[in-house]
């Protein structure tokens, strides 16, 4: 859910600097948004905010996200409380402000999948601005924190113009072709 003015909304989830991508996860309450965040933080990804994110427009028609006030670097985490995040990993685990390039949406497993191979580009959009968005169903003993980063370095493969679907796409149909 999206609240604010038109220059500065809170959103929330929880975003993190991935390998460079800024990366918002998002789902309902307890789907586990935060428990994987700290797995990508525990495997050296940084945390940005947890919880409530304030996004704002930059000048070049980007979005920018921080940590809402106090919840600055810390997570709660169900059964633990309140965890200081930059305390318990150090510096190196905790970004300031970073731009938003992926959306992740966490969903329940009977939230069917329509599109499974990738072809589809889906978004999410933020004050205008439409960001790519992957949904991922969620079920125990998934490793989200893998398939995220695995969502962040194909985001950072299309930015550089291949796309692994559409590869393997155009391979099948140049196989149907040969019989």
């Amino acid at each position: 859910m999206v609240q604010g003015a038109s220059s500065l909304i809170t959103l929330h989830g929880v975003l993190l600097d991935v390998l460079g991508v800024g990366v918002i996860i998002l789902g309902k309450s307890g789907i586990g948004k935060t428990e994987c965040a700290l797995d990508l933080v525990m495997h050296g990804h940084r945390l940005v905010a947890d919880d409530l994110i304030q996004i704002e427009k930059e000048s070049d028609g980007t979005l920018s996200g921080v940590s809402h006030g106090r919840g600055r670097h810390r997570m709660e985490i169900r059964g633990l409380g309140i965890i200081d995040i930059e305390k318990l990993f150090g510096i190196s685990a905790i970004c300031d402000k970073r731009q938003i390039d992926l959306v992740i949406e966490l969903v329940e497993q009977d939230e069917g999948i329509k599109d499974r191979m990738g072809l589809e580009e889906e978004t999410y959009t933020v004050m205008d601005v439409a960001i790519a968005r992957k949904r991922i169903p969620v079920r125990t003993g998934k490793n989200l924190a893998a398939i995220i980063e695995v969502a962040a370095r194909d985001f950072l493969l299309k930015k550089r113009g291949y796309y692994a679907a559409r590869e393997f796409e155009r391979e099948l149909l140049e196989d149907l072709k040969k019989g």
